[in-house]
């Protein structure tokens, strides 16, 4: 439920599920959100849809509804979270070929995926000295906050999971039994597919985090939660910790990385322009056009308003 200080409500939703017709989804959807004042990103694709929306708990229950009555979407997984300013700027309904980009055209999550374990027992799983626990997300999202024991595979894309797989598996695995793989990443989407991925590889005991880090957090307690750090969001609250409350991190607005308290302390931070992270990936022209775009945001919000240059792009 919505409430004075959190009015906005936030679903981040997916549903593997045949379109035959993307765009004929994509059209009437995009009209709906926007006629009720949601915004965030849809992705549709012929696998399915997948993204994050918020408004107000009348009109994402409007659009859930909507999305509910298209083809295979009756069971529709959904995180719900609040937000007590609008997390997005604007409302994107896109078409793509896969909702989460894999690039592995012969893996199909309705065909085969790994076992689904709720929060309530993933504890258990991921304590197990004979489980290896691969964290499936970017290598900015692991930095933030990750399961104990869980390995990173340094990745900046998850199409990059596959390869490095392939690469590690020898070390991984062994020669011997091949041990319990559990997988997890932010809501479960890219979870579909690195279990299915493994087990055309041939793994047969593959696990994932049903609902992802966002379910676990907004599930499990504090006290006994085997999480550290927080957890990176594609919206404009950045992190989200334990009951899915609003982290300490901020953005930069230059490479769009998190940036915490120590980032911020960097010689090589400066607002609205660069990180210690991305500075040296930058040409100076282009910290210059950073500078120019901080500026122009500023003065707009000292008018009231938004600059187009604050719109932060949401990612899959």
């Amino acid at each position: 439920m919505t409430n004075a200080s959190s009015p906005w409500r936030v679903a981040a939703l997916y549903q593997f599920a045949p379109f035959l017709d993307p765009e004929a989804i994509r059209a009437p959807l995009a009209r709906l959100c926007c006629g009720l004042g949601v915004k965030g990103t849809l992705l549709v694709a012929r696998e399915g849809i997948n993204g994050t929306i918020a408004g107000t708990e009348q009109a994402i229950d409007a659009v859930l509804a909507h999305i509910r009555a298209l083809p295979g979407c009756a069971g529709l997984d959904v995180k719900f979270s609040e937000a007590s300013d609008m997390p997005f700027y604007r409302m994107k309904v896109r078409l793509k070929r896969e909702i989460v980009t894999m690039g592995e055209p012969d893996i199909d999550p309705l065909a085969s995926v790994g076992h689904y374990v709720s929060p309530e027992d993933w504890n258990a799983l991921i304590s197990d000295p004979d489980t290896i626990v691969i964290d499936t997300r970017n290598d900015y999202e692991v930095a933030v906050g990750t399961f104990e024991r869980a390995i990173d595979p340094r990745t900046q894309s998850f199409r990059e999971f596959p390869a490095w797989f392939r690469a590690e598996r020898a070390r991984l695995l062994g020669q011997g039994k091949p041990p319990k793989v559990a997988m997890f990443c932010t809501g479960g989407i890219r979870c579909e597919k690195s279990t299915a991925f493994l087990k055309a590889e041939g793994v047969d005991e593959v696990y994932h985090l049903k609902g992802g880090i966002l379910k676990y957090l907004e599930t499990v307690s504090e006290a006994e939660s085997l999480w550290r750090g927080e957890c990176f969001v594609f919206d404009e609250r950045v992190t989200v910790g334990h009951g899915l409350v609003q982290g300490s991190y901020e953005l930069c607005r230059a490479c769009r990385r998190p940036i915490g308290a120590a980032d911020r302390a960097s010689p090589l931070f400066e607002e609205g322009v660069s990180c210690a992270a991305c500075h040296g990936e930058r040409t100076e022209a282009q910290r210059e056009s950073y500078r120019e775009r901080h500026r122009q945001e500023q003065l707009a919000t000292r008018r009231g308003y938004r600059h187009v240059g604050a719109v932060m792009e949401e990612q899959a």
